[in-house]
């Protein structure tokens, strides 16, 4: 038995610093260190989901559905692309600016209805005779805050809209290293300031393409 012991212990100790020797050698390389620019980049991409928790819910998602297609993946091969992801561009900045404006009540069913602001009230877009008090209506008028917010929403949708890959490639097909460096400062910039802004100065409205409380 003690022999036993005896021609085990060699081995058992073989093993283990045998096991040292394949942990060092299958031991990960060290990470290459990114440059800065590198980092200023990852960093902007994941902060391009924040900022389109800034606008309305769907405009990003529109934007990014009908960019691929009407870019033909960054390639725009005719003025005709250019043209129509201009329009596209457009379309989704003032749908920004404009859902800016829009608020919700709910009726006396508890029914929500959508309008969109005036200098004088609520105007329904469905049409509905929904009657407010001169205090209710005062409530719904446009302030100078919702222009604020509305502006606010454009710049945020020109941050994620000029680090889209394909609305790049298709107006700057070869960006210098210079432009490029504009481009994740323009975005980083806007989304710390914007983000602030809101903080600081938050919209009550409840308009399309934000949340309602169900109270």
């Amino acid at each position: 038995m003690a022999a036993v012991e005896e021609a085990q212990q060699p081995l058992l100790d073989n093993n283990a610093g045998g096991g040292g020797e394949g942990s060092s050698s299958a031991a990960p390389k060290p990470k290459q260190p990114k440059t800065p620019a590198q980092k200023a980049i990852r960093k902007t991409f994941k902060a391009t989901a924040h900022l389109s928790n800034l606008l309305p819910t769907g405009t990003v998602l529109v934007f990014q559905m009908f960019s691929p297609a009407f870019t033909c993946q960054g390639k725009c091969p005719a003025i005709l692309n250019q043209t129509v992801t201009l329009l596209l561009l457009t379309f989704s900045s003032l749908t920004c600016f404009l859902l800016c404006l829009t608020d919700s009540l709910r009726d006396e069913r508890g029914k929500v209805r959508y309008g969109l602001a005036t200098f004088k009230g609520l105007w329904i877009l469905d049409g509905s005779k929904i009657t407010l008090s001169p205090e209710e209506a005062a409530k719904y008028r446009l302030k100078f805050i919702d222009f604020f917010h509305a502006f606010m929403s454009i710049l945020v949708f020109a941050a994620v809209a000029m680090l889209d890959k394909n609305v790049v490639n298709c107006f700057y097909p070869k960006p210098s290293e210079e432009a490029r460096q504009l481009l994740v400062v323009f975005h980083v910039g806007t989304g710390i300031v914007c983000s602030l802004l809101f903080v600081l100065f938050p919209s009550r409205r409840h308009g399309i393409g934000f949340p309602l409380s169900r109270s």
